[in-house]
């Protein structure tokens, strides 16, 4: 049988985060495949991890900077290995190219680290983002050179893949462009949700240790919601979020209709029963998970431009993206007290799930892509003389960093 390695940063969570979820659903895909499934992550595991035991996934932990995990590599020999982010690519890759020559390397990149690391300093600088300022940044060099060291990379948006090819020059062959890979959704399944009489109140969600969410509720906070309470008085605003501080906490405030519910058992649920789902997020990238949930529930939603970035084509939103604070909070009154317009933004998402995320359209395209790359895996690499490049010399330096840092332990 035919095996794949995922090297996780974390251990996934797809009940916290989008990043979870994209992790189970590649997973999947190799199952389907017929891949043994082999998960391991220097992390330590949490609560809320999934339960590989369930899904029948082998949980490996490894230590960072240790030969033990050139042993352990050596001996599995996988057929591929997945790196679940650039960082981990970073910190093992080397090594799997010394042990495992011919192991196909794949990254899954979740989201351009280095495009929400730029959008994260201007927004702190209160500064304008400019493409250009990303070329700045170590963490850019850091990210493409990991992209370029791998046979393929997984880019989740198409403002990604467009950036990465128009901007860096990254030749297509060692990019694919694949968003979240849902199940289509049919009309009957979208009637059984809750209509739109029996929704109440709106509601916003997402990971409190990603630094967007918390910011997208700081301004549905201080800016948002008292437009939108002034206009409706009796509504509230459900905030819904794993890994909630104090800070966050404290923004509790039942007479404003401000509640702090912390973490959601069944996302989807809380996401059903909701009339609109607010994302005012105001930097990040890739694809957003709670934006695709609220599709999937039948559930309208009103963003920002960031929000929506990459995530719709040419198709009508499952709403309105706006970036003006008070159309913001106008759209998020409309959809909430009219029905029509709910409607039609809920018919919106269901189109564009079943256009731009089917499951099966695009596990066949990544299976011919990597069928593909693996019959000439020599002729492929040999295309990419950057990565080879880049891989000698990766290997050379982070060898002997991670030597010096394994005897530095020892002692």
């Amino acid at each position: 049988m035919k095996k794949v390695l995922f090297i996780g940063l974390v251990f996934p969570e797809s009940t916290s985060t989008a990043a979870g979820s994209r992790m189970l659903q590649l997973i999947s895909f190799f199952k389907e495949q017929h891949y043994e499934v082999i998960f391991a992550s220097a992390a330590q595991e949490s609560s809320h991890s999934d339960d590989f035991d369930k899904l029948r996934i082998t949980k490996v932990s490894i230590e960072l900077n240790n030969t033990s995990f050139d042993d352990f590599v050596r001996e599995l020999n996988p057929d591929i290995v997945v790196f679940d982010r650039f960082i981990s690519e970073e910190q093992f890759g080397w090594r799997v190219s010394e042990q495992c020559p011919k192991t196909l390397k794949i990254v899954d990149t979740e989201d351009l680290h280095c495009l929400r690391a730029a959008r994260q300093e201007s927004f702190k600088k209160d500064t304008l983002f400019t493409i250009d300022s990303l070329f700045n940044l170590d963490i850019t060099k850091r990210e493409i050179a990991s992209i370029y060291r791998c046979d393929l990379s997984l880019i989740i948006s198409s403002f990604e893949m467009e950036l990465l090819t128009e901007q860096f020059k990254i030749p297509t062959t060692i990019l694919h462009e694949l968003p979240f890979m849902l199940d289509k959704i049919s009309k009957e399944e979208t009637l059984k949700k809750p209509s739109f009489e029996k929704r109440i109140d709106f509601v916003s969600i997402g990971n409190f240790k990603h630094e967007p969410n918390w910011q997208s509720v700081l301004h549905l906070k201080k800016n948002v919601w008292p437009l939108i309470k002034k206009q409706i008085p009796n509504a509230k605003l459900l905030i819904y979020g794993a890994y909630a501080t104090q800070k966050v906490i404290d923004l509790h405030n039942e007479k404003e209709g401000f509640v702090i519910n912390g973490r959601a058992e069944d996302a989807h649920e809380v996401i059903a029963n909701a009339k609109v789902l607010l994302a005012p997020l105001q930097f990040g990238a890739g694809l957003k998970g709670k934006l695709l949930e609220a599709m999937q529930n039948g559930t309208p939603s009103v963003t920002t431009t960031i929000g929506a970035e990459g995530m719709h084509a040419n198709l009508p939103w499952n709403g309105f993206v706006e970036d003006d604070i008070e159309e913001f909070a106008n759209k998020a009154v409309e959809l909430y007290t009219n029905k029509a317009v709910w409607l039609q933004a809920q018919k919106n998402g269901l189109k564009l799930i079943n256009t731009l995320y089917d499951k099966i359209k695009l596990s066949k395209q990544l299976s011919v892509k990597i069928n593909k790359i693996q019959e000439n895996l020599i002729t492929h690499r040999m295309q990419n003389f950057i990565g080879a490049m880049l891989q000698h010399h990766s290997l050379q330096s982070a060898k002997y960093l991670s030597k010096w840092i394994e005897e530095k332990n020892k002692s």
